[in-house]
């Protein structure tokens, strides 16, 4: 099965023109990526689907205000990303026990969702080169020939960003820097 798309750019300026059609087909385009941005980045299932609709909803009503019809995947990324950190630090909702489950302590909840804001942070602090290649490599989960295609590097290009990004958000989340490893890839 094919790995669904972006929407076009041309549906993109046309949904920012106010077409009630292109807004709707954009909206829909972008609910899968929407939805693996925010399974990837919040804390919980719950907190994933709740941070991915109301980044639709943003996107519904705020499609006029996106710069470049181009940035729409990191438009929505940043409106994912923001979503789950402001779920992150909303106080603890009870939650029916599962049965035969260990229940996780609130403790460990707390930790959990600190470290899901953690990495969001580190990847948000990103270049824009290596932040696109990590999130379309591992967030998104496309393949690195796809990911290179798509941004227009070769492979062993993609290869090296996606490894600089990769330590960068290691070295971040371990509060260290090392500017070897930053380098402004664009």
């Amino acid at each position: 099965m094919a790995e669904p798309t972006w929407p076009a750019e041309r549906l993109v300026l046309a949904a920012q023109d106010g077409d009630v059609e292109s807004i709707a087909a954009v909206v829909s385009g972008s609910h899968p990526h929407v939805r693996r941005f925010a399974h990837a980045l919040c804390a919980t299932p719950e907190d994933a689907e709740d941070a991915a609709q109301e980044a639709l909803i943003i996107l519904f009503r705020k499609i006029g205000m996106l710069r470049a019809a181009g940035a729409l995947a990191s438009w929505m990324f940043r409106i994912v990303r923001n979503e789950c950190l402001r779920r992150s630090r909303l106080m603890l909702r009870p939650h029916p026990p599962v049965k035969d489950a260990p229940t996780p302590s609130a403790e460990d909840e707390v930790l959990q969702r600190l470290e899901a804001g953690r990495v969001a942070t580190a990847i948000a602090a990103l270049p824009a080169g290596q932040r696109r290649v990590l999130i379309m490599r591992d967030v998104q989960g496309y393949s690195g020939r796809m990911v290179a295609d798509a941004l227009g590097l070769s492979t062993a290009a993609m290869k090296s960003r996606l490894h600089r990004a990769r330590l960068a958000v290691h070295h971040s989340l371990q509060g260290t820097t090392d500017p070897a490893f930053g380098g402004d890839d664009d």
